[in-house]
Formats: structure tokens, C-alpha cells, sequence
């Protein structure tokens, strides 16, 4: 499960460390709670298109940052509002389910991350986590996307959306939460964006043993079960027997 995540890199960062360029118009913003419905960055790579929109495929593809709403609507969907539903994609089943076989096949992005929020059970208590690489680089979970139009209104702004990829958890994540976003290591970053690659069955795997044993496994306070709280100060680490009764967890 991946319900809520931290993403503060300005672009200019971003476009080193994933070696893209700018089309977020500066619109992106740092945000201590991403949670679903909000728009943040992603990192797409697509072949140019001409002044007709067709697709140059004998040029070579750019790997760029652009904003995309979280909550996947499938093209053929009636209403948006089924993107809430659709922020998680199951890597097991992806390739099956209507809403994200396409996309798996020819839409795929990274979605940069400092880190994301667990919320671990304990009772009738859940105690919050913040899962994080301990280097300060971004983590980049394995996502896929759709752009929608009503039907009634072509000349209406596309609406672009994406989901976030889960898998089992694994190693010490697996004392927090029984899923996890799929973690996708540099080495896989060209394989997954490839927009002429449309199987990626082999990079749908569990994340390798030596990112999860690295990562900081960060008891955190529960003022970011609220969405409206957004400040470095989330990401803190607290002392767990501190925090007393948890309330107003978000469902995972």
C-alpha cells in the first residue's frame, strides 16, 4: 500500500538526478504529504510529436518531468472521480486488469520520492513510519499513466493521471506493512521508461534486497494522519512511546 508520500526536491534537483528536462511550467512545489488527488511530478520519457500531434518515432525519446494528478482514470472511463479508487496498481495483477494493462504496456513513469508513510498496527492503534532512503536521494517508485477527455467535450485540457505500482513487502518492511510501492532501482530506470518497450514482466519484481535493508525506517508523530498538515516537521523522528493513541488513520 502507498497512500501518502513526501516529495520536496525542486526541480532543478530532479533534473540531475534523473537526467530530464523542466515541463512542469513551475507548477511543482514541495509537499510533506502527498497524498491522493494532488498533482505532483513524475518522470515520463516519450518520442517527440509534430505540429499535427503524430508521434516521431524515428526520434530519438526525451526524458522529461511533468505534473500528473495521482488516482489513475482510464481512457474509456465515464466519470474521473474513479481515479480516488485507482491510486495503487497491484504489480500481480496489472498486466490482467483492464484499468492498467494498457498503461502498463505503454505508459510508464517513475515517480520521484523522498520517502513514503506506513502506518503500523499495533492493537487498536496504528503508529506512523516514514520510510526513507538514508543518502538523500530520491526514491523512484514504478507508476503507470492515462490521459482522459469527456467524451462530450474534445476541445476540454486532457486530464493526466497515474497510479503508483505495489508489491509485497519485503524484509524489515514486512514489520510495518504487507505492501509496499514497487521500488525501481537506477539500473531499471531506461528499461521502465522505455516507451517502445511494451513488456516489462521481468522489472515487476520484488525490490532488491540491499534498497529495503538500506532503507531508514523512521517512527514519525501523527499529525500527518491529517492531510491539511504539510511541513518538514512530518518527517521528524519521534520517540514512539511518546505518542500515545493514534486517531484518524487514513485506510489502508
Amino acid at each position: 500500500m502507498c497512500g501518502r508520500y513526501a516529495a520536496t526536491k525542486d526541480p532543478a534537483k530532479l533534473i540531475e538526478e534523473f537526467e530530464a528536462v523542466d515541463l512542469t511550467e513551475g507548477h511543482a512545489r514541495a509537499d510533506y504529504n502527498v497524498a491522493p488527488t494532488k498533482n505532483v511530478v513524475t518522470v515520463v520519457q516519450r518520442h517527440p510529436r509534430d505540429e499535427d500531434g503524430e508521434v516521431l518515432e524515428d526520434e530519438p525519446a526525451e526524458r522529461s518531468l511533468r505534473l500528473m494528478k495521482w488516482g489513475l482514470v482510464p481512457f474509456w472511463a465515464k466519470d474521473p472521480s474513479v481515479g480516488s479508487r485507482m491510486i495503487n496498481t497491484r504489480a500481480e495483477t496489472a498486466a490482467e486488469k483492464p484499468a492498467f494493462r494498457r498503461a502498463l504496456t505503454s505508459r510508464r513513469c517513475l515517480v520521484p520520492a523522498d520517502g513514503w508513510f506506513e502506518w503500523r498496527r499495533t492493537g487498536k492503534e496504528k503508529e506512523p513510519f516514514y520510510m526513507t532512503a538514508p543518502d538523500d536521494s530520491s526514491i523512484a517508485f514504478g507508476g503507470i499513466w492515462e490521459t482522459w477527455r469527456p467524451k462530450d467535450d474534445e476541445n476540454a485540457s486532457p486530464l493526466i493521471t497515474f497510479s503508483i505500482i505495489t508489491t509485497d513487502a519485503a524484509g524489515q518492511l514486512t514489520d510495518i506493512h504487507h505492501r509496499m510501492p514497487l521500488i525501481v532501482p537506477r539500473s531499471h530506470w531506461d528499461g521502465w521508461l522505455d516507451p517502445d518497450r511494451d513488456d516489462v514482466t521481468d522489472l515487476l519484481v520484488p525490490t532488491p534486497d540491499d534498497i529495503v535493508s538500506s532503507l531508514e525506517l523512521r517512527p514519525i508523530s501523527s499529525r500527518v494522519n491529517n492531510v491539511r498538515n504539510n511541513g518538514p516537521e512530518l518527517l521528524e523522528r519521534v520517540e514512539p512511546a511518546h505518542e500515545g493513541a493514534l486517531f484518524d488513520v487514513p485506510k489502508s
